[in-house]
């Protein structure tokens, strides 16, 4: 028998436990167990954390602050399935909490996370990875992330999975990711579409509802629309529109559809499906305003298209609009103004507004909320334009004052657009009259102020509309509103200085408006404009001249011409030759300088003083040098400010205030009829029988009889009558305008001139003609630089020119007025000559002659001739 061996049983090792159950009731003891070696411990130990940061925000907090989320970020890769499945789900619920989700995104814990995504993982590692992912996506640097490691294949394909949560999580995601325009392609490569139409016949409303969002923001790109429509996807959303059961999808239904509508070929499709007749029924019989707006909004998307505006105005959506005006929310209203802003591009569609939609949108402007107000000002203007149609419409509903009152408005849009509407209605001189009745062009100040380019445009052009009455002009002027209106032609924006010269340009057609405009350096202004390629237009050029043109005296001193068309009238002076840079001085501020050796000034003034003032004082003082010349003089002088009380030089500052009957003064054989009394018309007309002893008598009694009457604000200066120049005038007017031809009486007219300034100068002799000492001498009598051209006995080219001009324009012989160098300056007019012999009734063209005004006065030379140069240089 064999020997019977005894079996040991080997003894356990010595560092082995038995198994032990720990509790814990401290956080940090179970975030110290995450980095136990064993799979039990660590599972353990990730779903007690899993619990805990369940509850609450603060306790994610806590777990962050104990280095939870470090040690979870390597568990999330463990080898043991159970220990990464609960790793994630901690990860997936604490990524909620915005500092967690700061220190996953150091930790670039992304790529990990879709790294579980696999198909092979466990459905709920695909829960908690996605919803932790879902969470982090919020930020636009994780999107990048996301997008860049691949995350958009692995969500899209887990659209597809059994679990809800699973889809919940991952249509969220995406729809995150593709806020950005990069994801939104990637998506559509990776074929969305079917899986996210599948999503809406889900169970779970918020699977809905994420995918109908979703498809609102990639069906913006054309391309993603089409897809949807091959996938039947139109289909879907009509479905969902037609179930009351699906009222709460209804609003992120018809965004979707709204951007489909904006493709031709999908409006049409839905038309004929009849799917655009149910749209609009929808529209009219719900009562959820977020359904009403977004399917305003979605008819304003498609109406950006002509051919969609035809369909849609085929299917009367015009009523449906204007029914929405009617709804007590102000979102609809707006909505539904915008929409009709689109729509009345068409015109059939103008007309269809015209009765019922005119009316309301006006009402709305009298809205407390300034969007609304903005929507239908917006939407009244496109109706306006080209349409005067609708803009009597608009002037019938009463809405002239409320758009005048939209001009105070708080936003841009609706100043600019309430402004553009009375510039539509501006057309019709009765609408005109009746906005400017309004105070049109004070209110128009303001938005002429503006920092928005927009207003500031569409108040120049509402000013250049407005500004062709006289009237309208005067309150812009006395408004103050010329001063921010020449501002804007410094603007950058190309439109808003278009219209900003149009409107100097309407506003320069009178003289006053025209000096004030060029005191505001709008000449300068127009000038720099004109130099520069880049900036200037054509109405800059327009409004230069136009300014000039009704500032003569400015235009002639810096441009040396005038035309024919422009008439010299009382207050013109011949300044000289102005250099670029320099101030051009008014004529009040020349005759206020102190006596200088700098050439005379030579101004026109030949009428008495009219000026309506409570009181009347006037004074004459003649002068025994020229018994047809009779100057005026206040003696002492009157300072503007009233406080001056001695006469700085002989050519006093003349001042009038008459009374209105005075103003009413005849010329009938005498130079001037003052009719204030018998007594002064005895001391201003008969002096000449007097001695000089009498006459000082006279007008000092008069001076003093009226001067306690006098208030020095009510003191206005004007220019001395030229009683000389007067009498030319009339002269000519009795002895060359009888003249029977055009030639005859400017040949008379050139010999009356060169008569009355020296007679007529030889060639050889013209160094000799001193008319620099003449000028010298009277303005050393009158101690002024200002001279009226009666006075002026001796001139030379310049001064007979003018001479010329001036009563060439009083008699209606057409001639311009030429500045040359060296003192030159001459006239041109022009004659038509005899027909050739033989060829009766033969009607030749004008020929242009120059007048000679100093050698053989009322010789014409041909301009052009060698006469011609001669004349002008030599």
């Amino acid at each position: 028998m064999g020997k019977k061996v005894k079996k040991e049983v080997e003894p356990p090792p010595k560092d082995v436990f038995d198994p032990l159950l720990i509790e814990s009731k401290t956080a940090a003891t179970v975030v110290l167990m995450l980095s136990s070696p064993e799979e039990e411990v660590l599972a353990k130990a990730c779903d007690a954390l899993y619990k805990f940061a369940s509850k609450g925000d603060e306790n994610k907090m806590t777990l962050l602050g104990l280095g939870a989320v470090e040690h979870l970020y390597k568990l999330i890769s463990h080898e043991d399935p159970i220990v990464r499945r609960n790793a994630i789900m901690v990860f997936g619920i604490m990524a909620s909490n915005h500092d967690v989700k700061k220190l996953l995104r150091e930790l670039d814990v992304t790529n990990l996370l879709i790294s579980q995504l696999a198909l092979e993982e466990d459905v709920v590692i695909h829960e908690f990875a996605t919803l932790c992912l879902a969470h982090m996506a919020v930020e636009y640097t994780t999107k990048v992330q996301i997008f860049e490691q691949g995350g958009l294949e692995p969500l899209i394909r887990l659209l597809s999975s059994p679990d809800p949560d699973v889809k919940k999580n991952s249509v969220e995601c995406i729809y995150l990711l593709v806020q950005d325009f990069q994801s939104r392609a990637a998506v559509r490569a990776l074929n969305v579409i079917p899986p996210l139409l599948e999503l809406l016949k889900s169970e779970y409303p918020v699977i809905q509802l994420l995918a109908l969002k979703t498809l609102e923001v990639i069906s913006k790109d054309r391309e993603t629309r089409i897809i949807l429509g091959e996938n039947k996807g139109l289909d879907c959303l009509l479905k969902i529109l037609e179930i009351n059961e699906f009222s709460d999808l209804h609003v992120e239904a018809l965004a979707v559809l709204g951007n489909c509508l904006e493709d031709v070929c999908t409006l049409q499709l839905i038309q004929q499906t009849g799917g655009l007749k149910k749209l609009l029924s929808l529209v009219g019989v719900s009562t959820v305003p977020d359904i009403q707006k977004n399917a305003a909004k979605a008819i304003t998307k498609a109406a950006y298209d002509s051919e969609n505006r035809k369909i849609l105005s085929e299917e009367e959506v015009e009523k449906c609009l204007i029914n929405l005006l009617e709804i007590d929310n102000d979102g609809v209203k707006i909505a539904a103004a915008q929409a009709i802003s689109a729509m009345c591009e068409n015109l059939a569609s103008k007309r269809a507004f015209r009765l019922q939609g005119i009316p309301q949108l006006v009402q709305l402007l009298s809205s407390d909320n300034e969007e609304v107000k903005e929507a239908a000002v917006t939407a009244l203007a496109n109706l306006t334009a080209a349409s005067p149609s609708n803009a009597s419409a608009v002037a019938e509903a009463e809405g002239i004052e409320p758009l005048v009152n939209t001009l105070n408005a708080q936003r841009d849009g609706a100043i600019a657009n309430a402004a553009t509407v009375l510039t539509n209605l501006a057309t019709q001189e009765p609408f005109r009259i009746n906005i400017q009745s309004c105070g049109i062009m004070s209110v128009l100040v303001k938005p002429l102020r503006s920092t928005s380019s927009q207003v500031q445009s569409k108040a120049a052009f509402a000013v250049a509309a407005f500004g062709c009455d006289a009237d309208a002009r005067t309150e812009l002027r006395n408004a103050g509103g010329l001063g921010p209106l020449v501002e804007l032609l410094y603007s950058k924006d190309e439109e808003v200085r278009r219209n900003a010269c149009w409107a100097v340009m309407v506003c320069a057609s009178d003289e006053l408006t025209a000096v004030e405009l060029c005191r505001l350096r709008a000449l300068d202004i127009l000038e720099e404009i004109n130099l520069s390629t880049g900036r200037k237009n054509n109405f800059s050029e327009a409004a230069l001249e136009k300014l000039l043109d009704n500032n003569l005296s400015q235009k002639y001193s810096q441009m040396g011409y005038l035309s024919s068309s422009n008439i010299i009238t009382d207050g013109f002076y011949d300044y000289g030759q102005i250099k670029p840079g320099v101030k051009f001085l008014s004529l009040e501020e020349l005759s206020t300088q102190e006596l200088t050796d700098r050439r005379a000034v030579i101004f026109i003034n030949a009428k008495p003083q009219e000026n309506p003032k409570p009181s009347s004082l006037l004074a004459v003082e003649e002068k025994a040098q020229d018994s047809s010349y009779e100057q005026t003089i206040l003696s002492p002088s009157i300072s503007r400010k009233g406080s001056r009380e001695k006469a700085r030089y002989g050519f006093k500052i003349y001042y009038s205030m008459v009374s209105p009957m005075e103003e009413k003064q005849e010329l009938s054989g005498q130079r001037c009829s003052l009719s204030k009394s018998s007594t002064r018309e005895k001391g201003l007309r008969k002096g000449k029988g007097k001695n000089e002893e009498e006459k000082s008598k006279e007008v000092s009694r008069i001076t003093s009889k009226v001067q306690d009457e006098i208030h020095p604000e009510n003191l206005h200066w004007l220019p001395p009558p030229d009683f000389i120049l007067l009498d030319y005038i009339n002269d000519v007017s009795k002895t060359i305008l009888p003249l029977t031809t055009t030639r005859e009486q400017v040949v008379a007219l050139a010999q009356f001139v060169a008569d009355k300034m020296g007679g007529p100068i030889e060639r050889d002799k013209l160094h000799d003609f001193s008319w620099e000492l003449h000028i010298s001498e009277i303005q050393f009598e009158l101690k002024c630089n200002v001279v009226p051209i009666g006075k002026v006995k001796k001139g030379t080219f310049y001064h007979r020119a003018l001479l010329f001009k001036v009563i060439a324009d009083r008699i209606g012989i057409g001639c311009s007025l030429v500045r040359g160098e060296y003192n030159r300056a001459w006239n041109e007019v022009k004659l038509v000559d005899d027909s050739p012999q033989g060829v009766a009734g033969l009607l030749l063209p004008p020929q242009e002659y120059i007048v000679d005004l100093m050698f053989e006065p009322g010789f014409l030379i041909k301009q052009g001739s060698a006469e011609a140069d001669q004349y002008k240089h030599i």
